[in-house]
């Protein structure tokens, strides 16, 4: 049943601890704290007054900041709204302003004009040698061999101090603006007044000659350029000159327009030409066909259509005409009729002889106009030749022009722009204007000695507190119940408080019956309350004391048990730790005062091996002689016997047995024990050891009532202990005295009450 009941609370516990592990305790943080508060704050003030003598020790820094604007474009004299014109648009131009004024060039410059190199704050022929020059000076293998001229020693030193210049001097520009803040940190505040303005002064003056020496340079370009652009726009004039007079040109541009004109011409004519005669040709043509028969040329359209032939043709039908009317009034003989046809006859005539007389003219217009097209064609010859070369020499006066002009435009060009250069090298237009000048500061920058020193306060706080915080996860002792509940998953059923005496020797047994000890006392009543309210069905007679390893109390845990229980009951200690006996020691009691070895060995009886304590009236049954062979007597069914025999004679009987984890007496002393006690130092012994002491003895069904807390700090008045102790110091009991304790003692076992196989 005791078994069921224990089991089940083991069960509850386990439950319980999961339980408590998905929740953050603040209070165990707040524990840990408080535990460790002297060495944490320890810590902190020593770490602050340290700083402080640091800080305090340190030589101050002023810091002077001089404002700085930026122009956005360059201002040009030709120009007067460019003077004041700014451009917030472009970037690139003030980061690129801003590393210049951060570049090695202008902290250079600025050491050179205000002489740095010389000065005790940078100098370091005028400085107290740092550690790492006395190092080496201790060591001198360390110290550099190269010997250095004296030219490379001052270049080294210029180097050097420029590199400190540049590590002091910040720049900062303000967002959203083209003003730009240089601060410089120095030891004296004239110094860092007077870095921060020559550093603006040197980067304008940088700007300055670098568009000086650039308008100088564009000035010798330009010189050397207008000379070569002279030469050639000469040479090239006298080339055109030359080609002129060589072809007896005036104007090429009329000459050619007149060849065009004269070509237009002769080819207009000549296709007219080629008209006419293509027309004569015809006409020729059929006047030859037709050969000599003049009526036959007369009815020709050529002929008929001829301006004289229709007035001759006419002028015969007017005559006919009036040859027939005079026929029908007059007689063929008639003299008008005569006439009329001799007139009739000439006219007939006249129209034969113009028709021969045309005839003739065509062939004369045919030859002609055959002629005329020959002559045409090749004068269109002559005038396509004559083009053709009146355009050659155009084409190579043009190129000869062209030269002309474009040297003549880039001479113009340079000339212009040599004069402007020339005319706007006075003008001196900075890109940057001091806007607000650095002041000597009258406050330090740095250190701020409150502020570190605070900060190396709470610094250090926090550190002493995650100190502590590693410190207590590292240690997986045993502390408090929370941790046995939660590491050992064990019931805590008892703690015993420590008390001051010397480390190197054994706790007093006069410890519980001292007055002043009253905390302990009570601790020890408890521990008795908690192991008889364990066994209220069936009380537990035989208790076994046991711990993972030796020195964590379980001796004094058995032997203070002893005296709480023979307050009330008749209670017999046994030591079976026979290889490392103590509590006949803690008694006075001889070395070879018989024991338990000897009786189960049955050298003495039990009278003999047992011893009475007049003052606490408990009976003592020390180890006896210390047998080769602790293991094999306690194995021995003579053991077993010896207890029964004991139970019946005595109310309790308290087993101290030998560590769990040393040896394996404590699992043998297990099977006839109706109780288990397992002793845990407070924050002493590991976690591991102690699980693993336990499952050892569970794993035989060792009856194990809990854990019992030994030499816990209850110094600490916050948390779990502190109000413990502090309410029950207020109700502890007090024993009267030894008298009291007598009557509750029974008359001890005698030999013949135990017999021995």
């Amino acid at each position: 049943m005791n078994a069921q009941n224990m089991n089940s609370q083991n069960s509850e516990m386990h439950q319980e601890r999961m339980l408590q592990e998905e929740v953050i305790d603040l209070r165990q943080y707040w524990r840990i704290v408080d535990r460790f508060k002297w060495r944490i704050a320890a810590l902190s003030i020593a770490v602050a007054m340290l700083t402080a003598m640091v800080v305090f020790s340190m030589t101050p820094r002023y810091q002077a900041t001089a404002t700085l604007m930026i122009e956005a474009e360059q201002p040009k004299a030709l120009s007067i709204e460019e003077v004041y014109g700014l451009d917030s648009s472009r970037k690139e131009y003030f980061l690129t302003q801003f590393e210049i004024l951060k570049s090695r060039r202008i902290a250079e410059e600025v050491v050179n004009r205000l002489n740095l190199v010389n000065h005790p704050e940078f100098d370091p022929d005028q400085q107290s040698p740092s550690i790492k020059d006395r190092i080496k000076g201790w060591l001198p293998f360390l110290a550099s061999r190269e010997m250095l001229t004296e030219e490379e020693a001052r270049q080294l030193k210029l180097e050097s101090v420029t590199d400190e210049v540049s590590s002091r001097l910040s720049i900062a520009p303000v967002r959203n603006t083209q003003l730009v803040k240089i601060t410089f940190e120095s030891e004296s505040p004239e110094l860092a007044a007077k870095v921060a303005n020559m550093v603006a002064e040197v980067f304008i003056d940088s700007h300055l000659q670098a568009k000086l020496d650039m308008t100088k340079q564009a000035t010798s370009w330009l010189n050397d350029r207008l000379e070569d652009l002279r030469l050639k726009l000469e040479q090239s004039e006298s080339r055109l000159q030359t080609f002129q007079e060589q072809e007896g040109l005036v104007d090429v541009s009329g000459v050619q327009g007149l060849a065009a004109q004269e070509l237009n011409q002769i080819s207009s004519q000549l296709i007219q030409a080629r008209q006419e005669f293509k027309q004569a040709e015809s006409i020729y043509s059929l006047v030859q066909s037709r050969g000599a028969d003049v009526d036959a040329l007369a009815s020709l359209p050529e002929v008929l259509n001829h301006k004289l032939i229709e007035n001759i043709k006419q002028a015969e039908i007017d005559t006919a005409r009036k040859v027939s009317e005079l026929s029908r009034r007059y007689g063929p003989k008639h003299p008008k009729m005569i006439s009329a046809r001799d007139e009739l006859e000439s006219v007939q005539d006249k129209l034969r002889s113009e028709v021969r007389r045309l005839i003739s003219g065509i062939h004369s217009d045919y030859e002609t106009a055959q002629s005329n097209v020959v002559a045409l064609e090749r004068e269109l010859q002559q005038a396509k030749t004559d083009y053709q070369l009146v355009s050659r020499k155009e084409t190579r006066y043009n190129e000869l022009k062209r030269e002309v002009d474009v040297n003549r435009q880039l001479y113009s060009a340079f000339l212009t722009r040599f004069r402007e250069t020339s005319e706007t090298s006075g003008f001196e237009a900075a890109n940057a204007r001091l806007m607000d000048p650095a002041v000597a500061p009258r406050l330090p920058a740095k250190p701020k000695k409150a502020l570190i020193v605070a900060l190396a306060l709470v610094v250090s706080a926090m550190a002493g507190v995650m100190l502590a915080f590693l410190l207590e996860a590292l240690n997986d002792g045993i502390r408090n119940p929370e941790d046995v509940e939660n590491k050992l998953s064990q019931r805590m059923i008892g703690v015993l408080p420590w008390v001051d005496h010397d480390k190197r020797e054994r706790l007093s047994l006069a410890t519980f019956f001292d007055s002043s000890q009253h905390s302990f006392a009570e601790a020890v009543r408890t521990l008795r309350t908690s192991v008889v309210l364990s066994h209220l069905d069936r009380p537990a007679k035989v208790i076994s004391v046991t711990s993972s390893v030796p020195g964590e109390g379980k001796t004094t845990v058995s032997e203070n048990l002893g005296f709480a229980l023979s307050q009330m009951e008749k209670v017999l200690l046994i030591d079976a730790d026979m290889r490392r006996p103590s509590v006949g020691k803690e008694f006075k009691l001889p070395p070879y005062h018989p024991g338990l070895s000897n009786l189960i060995a049955g050298s003495n009886t039990l009278a003999e091996c047992i011893y009475h304590d007049e003052k606490s009236g408990m009976d003592i049954m020390p180890a006896g002689t210390v047998p080769p062979n602790p293991q094999e007597l306690l194995s021995s069914p003579r053991f077993a016997k010896a207890i029964e025999v004991l139970k019946s004679k005595y109310d309790r009987l308290i087993v101290d047995t030998a560590p769990a984890q040393v040896v394996s007496d404590a699992l043998i002393v297990s099977r006839i024990a109706d109780s288990m006690l397992y002793v845990v130092k407070a924050d002493s012994t590991r976690q591991k050891l102690v699980n693993n002491g336990i499952g050892r003895l569970l794993q035989v069904g060792a009856k194990l009532d809990g854990v019992v807390l030994n030499q816990v700090d209850t110094t600490s008045k916050t948390g779990y202990y502190g109000e413990y102790y502090t309410y029950a110091g207020e109700y502890a009991y007090r024993a009267p005295g030894v008298s009291e304790n007598a009557q509750n003692v029974k008359p001890k076992a005698t030999s013949e009450d135990l017999e021995v196989a």
